[in-house]
């Protein structure tokens, strides 16, 4: 079935609104199916895995049945565990935000019942807890359900196989019967749930998603095993020793968007991020550029991607491995189309590769360890890259001119051709000391991103290094001579340091830093955004 829009499926606004902030705009498969079936008031069987946003799928019909003047308990909602139930609590209060009076309480066992027992006086109208709690609030007469109308079963096999059936059962027989919504979702359905179905729900509608399979087969797929501090110098290793067209870097958090487009920029990467919190306006720009290849690297959460069709990405990087097996196949899904031939690569530790089996397993799928590049093989694989673009020049271009001006410095110095040819190749390997650059005053101060007037310079140490700006402000006040009133802004993020100084001291604070100490680490200074 196609997924729908949220704005499609008759919603309140306030719950819109709420949708809408949180960044979704389109429905998973299970949420497109559920949501209207369960807002009918039928009973429901929803068969789907965790992490397919099924938590949504309840808990927005349940949020439109609530009477928020009315603040007796009107839904109860069972979790298997107290994690969950916390979970899904959250989950539901984000989707009421903008909803008044709606009050959700979470009840679980290992927390002080009192306090319980004091916030259940106040009245909530949506209670999730785990059912031992809930049965011992129901003896208790703290839970009261004369007023409930619905009762959702979250991850039932999981409660069953916990051990909690008879409490279920228990439960739902203080439920009335009378007007009384059952809902249940699961991710299996043995006998024991069949059993509770029959028992307990009348004309329940059954919603299954049946997970597509994989069908790009010409896609490679490769993980490598790599620490979370690591992630980002192997990301580049890879961009570098692949140089891919165009690829798309997936993160599952906006905030991990943020943090590595602007990584990769100060690294001189055409990157940009894109995620839910950005105005229609900025996405457009940043597709339009990703199109036209101005941005080579588009890093965005599973949300924004949605609605990406460019042919011609030619790598998809799992920066962060997905939550769910069906993002898995969306992202990869991404390169390799109109018969090209595309790579996906997954980071994974730790525990992360029983979740890289599981999606191996949906996908049917290999998806093969793969050793990191070294610099070395990085370092050969652009030399021959460069020769392969060499030989295609010697081939089709007119180098007469060229080569007299190589005879030329051959004559009138102590090199040799083959130095000459080795130092061109060197540069363009991008290997040449940058500090020659500065001894020599060519560095371009032109694409630093800074305000007018101003430098950005960027410093490999930040926030996790312990130091702060007055420390930076400091050091270069101290070690170049200008007075620290001139340096501009200056931006700290977890590893490195954006500061903006005066263009005219530009260089003199460059070549001032050098050799300098912060906080005991030693630090690296360069113009930002220099490739």
């Amino acid at each position: 079935m196609e997924t729908v829009r949220f704005d499609e499926l008759d919603l309140y606004p306030q719950v819109l609104r709420a949708i809408k902030e949180m960044g979704f705009e389109e429905a998973t498969p299970i949420q497109s199916q559920a949501i209207p079936v369960v807002m009918s008031g039928v009973d429901v069987i929803g068969q789907a895995q965790t992490g397919t946003g099924k938590t949504a799928s309840f808990g927005i019909p349940v949020l439109h049945k609530v009477d928020p003047n009315n603040k007796k308990t009107q839904v109860i909602i069972l979790s298997p565990t107290r994690e969950l139930a916390i979970q899904v609590s959250e989950e539901i209060r984000k989707l009421s935000k903008y909803m008044h009076g709606v009050k959700i309480l979470p009840v679980y066992g290992g927390q002080d019942i009192n306090r319980q027992i004091k916030a259940l006086k106040g009245g909530a109208q949506i209670i999730i807890g785990t059912p031992g709690r809930v049965m011992d609030h129901l003896r208790r007469k703290t839970i009261r359900c004369e007023a409930v109308n619905t009762i959702v079963l979250d991850e039932a096999d999981e409660m069953l196989n916990m051990g909690f059936r008879e409490d279920i059962e228990t439960i739902l027989e203080y439920i009335p019967e009378d007007g009384r919504q059952t809902v249940l979702f699961s991710a299996t359905m043995p006998k024991p749930i069949l059993d509770i179905t029959k028992k307990y729900q009348h004309d329940a509608v059954t919603i299954k998603v049946v997970k597509k399979e994989l069908t790009v087969p010409s896609i490679e797929q490769y993980y490598y095993d790599v620490k979370r501090k690591d992630k980002t110098e192997v990301l580049t290793r890879l961009l570098d020793y692949y140089n891919p067209k165009l690829s798309l870097v997936f993160c599952n958090t906006k905030k991990m968007v943020d943090e590595l487009s602007e990584e990769l920029k100060s690294r001189g990467y055409m990157a940009e991020g894109l995620h839910g919190d950005m105005k229609q306006a900025q996405r457009d720009r940043v597709m339009k550029a990703f199109r036209s290849g101005r941005v080579e690297i588009l890093i965005a959460t599973d949300v924004a991607a949605r609605g990406i069709d460019v042919d011609d990405v030619e790598a998809v990087f799992n920066y962060d491995i997905p939550q769910d097996d069906e993002y898995y196949v969306h992202r990869i899904g991404r390169t390799g189309r109109a018969g090209r031939t595309g790579r996906a690569f997954t980071f994974v530790k730790g525990k992360e590769v029983y979740k890289l089996k599981d999606i191996m397993r949906y996908c049917k799928t290999k998806i093969l360890a793969m050793p990191i590049p070294s610099s070395d093989d990085v370092a050969q694989i652009k030399a021959e890259k460069v020769m392969q673009g060499i030989g295609e020049i010697i081939e089709n271009e007119d180098l007469k001119e060229m080569i007299e001006i190589i005879e030329k410095q051959v004559n009138d110095s102590d090199y040799t051709a083959m130095d000459i040819a080795a130092a061109f190749l060197k540069q363009a390997l991008g290997q040449v000391n940058l500090e020659n650059d500065r001894e020599n005053g060519e560095i371009d101060w032109d694409n630093t991103g800074a305000e007018e007037g101003m430098v950005r310079l960027f410093i490999n140490i930040g926030k996790k290094d312990r130091v702060k700006p007055g420390d930076i402000l400091g050091a270069i006040a101290g070690e170049s001579g200008m007075p620290g009133k001139l340096v501009g802004a200056i931006d700290m993020y977890d590893k490195y340091t954006f500061v903006e100084v005066p263009r005219e001291y530009g260089k003199e604070v460059l070549e001032a830093m050098k050799n300098v100490k912060i906080k005991g680490r030693s630090v690296n200074m360069e113009p930002a955004n220099q490739k």
